[in-house]
């Protein structure tokens, strides 16, 4: 694992100007690329302390080796070179909004002289028109044969439609009168040509003039007496009423829009879009990706932070795809479906106006970017963002909670790791400090794959704090010692030794303090001992557990960088397959452990710098402190209280109170508590875990 320190560019050599910057590993290649309105102050955010940044974040500046940046005019070519690069270089760190060629298309070949209508996945291609993105391929093909009914198109591949030509007699839908079979002359190809074009002008969303011109027809053969062809055009027209039907009418207007929908945690996103053509819903599209937005400078999280960032990203990626796939295909009507004209997104980038001229030149006339504010569009984004919201909540659910999914997990575990069995109890230890101070280990613990949080633990570390500097080696083999060592001489886990048990809230179990808690059975060792980090954790957690004469433990080390698996004594690491069950869930061991740490240590910070604040004020001994503390938990709470609030805390009035405020306006962060840190700590206590 890199230290970005070792190249990060010298003070004032990065340009406050917009630019396209790029971060490259060890071997040259670009890892990820990313643009700024100021370079200099994007770049530098990337140096930040490394617990505070996301957590793919730091998996990435821990991967890099150096960084580059271009210097462009605009922020507009800042944009676009952005997305070419993204193309050029398929950076493994850039999230990706992509059409993974599991959304069909309606194709119709209209360069060939007998154009075919068929369902189509893959890169598009000239003289081909595309419609769609439809959810499934049956509703492709449901859609195409209620048509065929009124346009009479071919359907039959090439071989096909020689073979029919050859033996002079159509194919079964030329029979059932579902094909004009132009293969044996039934109709010319100027003709079946006309057809054709009904056929997409129905499909661009000018149904109002196809079913007029039907129905005018019906009148006219009924005049003339032709009751039999004025019934089937009357069955025509019912035939393209069911089909428009299966289209909802959700913008009484006509409008072209996507609608967009975002859902985020701290690690993923979904983004669901609605493709509304002729004010109906004509597809459907939705991703889930991680993303490294909505975390601030104090290094909490903020979902609502995170959506401008992740439409931000979305609307470069997605449509620049569009036009490129649609480009290829040489049509203007294609090019203008990509992108619409109105794009309704849950809430604006820093770089909307940028983003609108962009789309707007992709598209060759004015694109607008905007939020909806009220009746059916509001409407219309409050849908898109509940199936966001479900998509999110599904994709958790749908690989930790599938019995089938959690037992291959743990399978592949077992077989690549080369266990004597399935490890059904899965322990995992992450540090997070703050340069030193106040260093917290947490201990997450998973059952058949599943999160068991009423035997979570916290450790507050001892050796490795208190010298100013971070030693996360050492730290590892702290843990790992008190854990194992308090299981082997006794039967249960006293307070002094972790500061636990506690839940998923952080708080400790019966909500009084942690030494407060009675002491109870931990449980039993775990068959798989797992440390975040790379080769120097894994060494030093198996030299404890060899000092203590454990043997049936194994232990390995998860590194961010390229999610290694290491195993001690080994020179090189186990790589688990990308995409694979195992490495899915070990994965997600390490980001809760990680998760669990680092709120934890939030909340010590935050008291540590409540508690300095307080030492100095006159008439404030240790139970005024303690009782302002329970009140108003952090720095903020306390500098937002007025002297009638704080004066409602007992033992304290109106000349105490004023000694606080007069304290708090003149403190001053110290030499390890960046000032932001002090001013933006929230530390509530659903944020930081309660400790000892």
């Amino acid at each position: 694992m890199a230290d970005p320190r070792t190249y990060r560019p010298a003070p004032g050599s990065v340009p406050t100007e917009p630019g396209v910057y790029r971060f490259r590993d060890e071997h040259g290649r670009v890892i990820y690329v990313g643009k700024a309105k100021n370079l200099r102050s994007r770049i530098g955010s990337y140096f930040a302390d490394l617990t505070l940044l996301h957590p793919r974040t730091r998996r990435m500046v821990t991967a890099a080796a150096g960084v580059q940046w271009t210097v462009v005019s605009t922020e507009v070519e800042a944009l676009q070179l952005e997305y070419t690069w993204i193309k050029k270089y398929d950076p493994r760190f850039n999230v990706r909004y992509r059409d993974d060629k599991t959304y069909p298309l309606l194709a119709v070949t209209v360069g060939e002289e007998f154009p075919r209508a068929f369902v189509y996945r893959g890169p598009r291609r000239a003289g081909t028109r595309y419609f769609g993105p439809y959810s499934h391929a049956w509703a492709i093909r449901d859609t195409l044969d209620t048509l065929q009914r009124v346009f009479p198109v071919r359907s039959c591949t090439a071989g096909v439609f020689r073979r029919q030509a050859q033996l002079g007699r159509p194919c079964l839908l030329g029979y059932i009168d579902k094909c004009a079979a132009p293969c044996i002359g039934r109709v010319t190809a100027d003709e079946h040509r006309a057809i054709v074009d009904e056929l997409c002008d129905f499909l661009s969303g000018r149904t109002d003039v196809i079913m007029r011109r039907i129905e005018k027809r019906m009148l006219e053969a009924s005049e003339g007496l032709d009751f039999e062809r004025a019934a089937r055009l009357r069955d025509d027209l019912g035939a393209m009423r069911r089909a428009m039907e299966k289209q909802a009418v959700v913008l009484g207007d006509g409008t072209d829009a996507d609608v967009v929908g975002v859902a985020a945690d701290e690690l993923e996103v979904s983004v669901q879009v609605f493709h509304v053509r002729g004010g109906r819903i004509r597809g459907q599209r939705g991703w889930v990706v991680e993303h490294t937005h909505g975390v601030g400078a104090d290094g909490h999280f903020d979902p609502d932070a995170a959506v401008p960032g992740v439409v931000s990203d979305y609307l470069a990626q997605f449509y620049g795809g569009e036009a490129d796939l649609a480009g290829a295909s040489d049509s203007a009507a294609d090019i203008a479906a990509a992108v619409p004209r109105e794009v309704l997104v849950p809430a604006l980038p820093e770089d909307s106006a940028e983003l609108a001229d962009w789309l707007s030149a992709l598209r060759g006339s004015r694109v607008s970017l905007r939020v909806p504010q009220r009746g059916d569009k509001r409407s219309l984004a409050e849908t898109v963002h509940r199936n966001a919201v479900e998509a999110l909540t599904q994709h958790k659910l749908r690989r930790s909670g599938d019995l089938t999914a959690r037992s291959a997990a743990l399978q592949e575990i077992q077989e690549t790791l080369e266990l004597d069995s399935a490890p059904l109890r899965i322990e995992c230890v992450d540090i997070s400090h703050t340069q030193g101070t106040d260093v917290m280990a947490s201990l997450v613990v998973f059952e058949d794959g599943i999160a068991r949080k009423s035997d979570y633990r916290l450790y507050r570390i001892r050796e490795a704090a208190g010298d100013g500097h971070s030693d996360d080696v050492a730290s590892i083999a702290e843990v790992t010692r008190r854990r194992f060592r308090r299981h082997r001489e006794e039967p249960t886990v006293t307070p002094d030794d972790a500061d636990g048990p506690v839940d998923d809230e952080g708080a400790p179990e019966g909500g009084g303090p942690a030494s407060a808690t009675p002491s109870r059975r931990f449980a039993y060792p775990p068959q798989l001992f797992v440390v975040d980090g790379g080769r120097p954790q894994v060494e030093a957690a198996a030299e404890v557990l060899a000092e203590l004469g454990v043997t049936d433990v194994p232990v390995i080390g998860i590194a961010k960088r390229l999610e290694e698996i290491w195993l001690p004594g080994e020179e090189y690491p186990v790589i688990f397959p990308r995409q694979g069950e195992g490495l899915f869930l070990l994965q997600r061991l390490r980001d809760e452990a990680h998760r669990f740490a680092i709120r934890a240590h939030r909340g010590a910070r935050s008291r540590r710098m409540t508690t300095s604040v307080l030492d100095d004020v006159p008439g404030l001994g240790p139970a005024r402190r303690a009782a302002l503390q329970e009140r108003f938990p952090t720095v903020s709470a306390l500098r937002a209280a007025g002297p009638a609030e704080l004066c409602l805390v007992p033992g304290i009035g109106p000349g105490v109170a004023e000694a606080i405020r007069t304290a708090l306006g003149s403190e001053e962060p110290g030499p390890d508590v960046p000032a932001a840190d002090v001013e933006d700590s929230q530390g509530s206590p659903d944020e930081g875990g309660t400790t000892t």
